[in-house]
């Protein structure tokens, strides 16, 4: 991908870029990702926007937008896309998810050496449809490890990357964000309740789960 895209932003993507800045920003504002670490991606049709590698996300500009198609070619812009494309398109191919957000949020990262599974210790493990799953090591950028997570994910809408970070995702960026923030505070959550001398957390059963799970289907506003 060494060419500049071949056609101009549409109204659609430059609204959609724009949420996707403000959602990077917002990562490093909220303490998840560090520097340029991590990054986020959000899909309009068949165009994949996505933010570039390197570039720290104060720097970003409307002029700036980024995108490629499902196939990983570039078709927006001229910055070099974030070395994690492959496992943000994996997601996008084998999913209905409309954003993608990666951090290396700290409690999440710490949990992803210690767990294979993060256990249900609060009841918003529903949200990311149960128990989350560590996707095994593979270098970043790679194949492997986009492949590790889709299998992690299965069934799921986000999962921890062992000593790496995390991924969600949603159908909107709001919701990619929101589902990444819960999942930094249950790992917290973990590591505190975990930490108590002769104690382990008490946890909740499938059972329970699937109660909030239906629950959550008719949480909030309607209409």
């Amino acid at each position: 991908m060494t060419e500049p895209g071949e056609r101009r932003v549409r109204d659609e993507e430059a609204r959609a870029w724009a949420a996707l800045v403000a959602t990077a920003r917002r990562t490093v504002s909220d303490g998840l990702v560090v520097g340029t670490s991590g990054n986020v991606s959000v899909r309009v049709g068949d165009t994949v926007l996505v933010t570039p590698s390197g570039v720290p996300y104060d720097r970003l500009t409307p002029d700036d937008v980024t995108g490629v198609g499902l196939d990983g070619r570039r078709v927006l812009g001229s910055l070099v896309p974030t070395s994690e494309l492959p496992m943000h398109l994996a997601v996008y191919r084998a999913t209905d998810a409309r954003a993608v957000v990666h951090t290396h949020a700290v409690h999440a990262t710490a949990v992803s050496t210690l767990l294979h599974e993060l256990p249900p210790i609060h009841y918003m493990a529903a949200a990311l449809g149960g128990p989350v799953r560590v996707a095994p090591y593979a270098p970043y950028g790679s194949e492997e490890l986009a492949r590790n997570v889709l299998r992690a994910l299965d069934g799921r809408s986000g999962c921890l990357l062992q000593n790496h970070g995390t991924l969600t995702h949603g159908a909107t960026l709001d919701q990619a964000y929101d589902r990444t923030a819960q999942l930094e505070w249950m790992c917290r959550l973990w590591l505190t309740a975990s930490s108590v001398p002769g104690r382990s957390p008490s946890l909740l059963s499938e059972r329970q789960l699937a109660e909030v799970g239906e629950r959550l289907r008719g949480y909030g506003q309607k209409g």
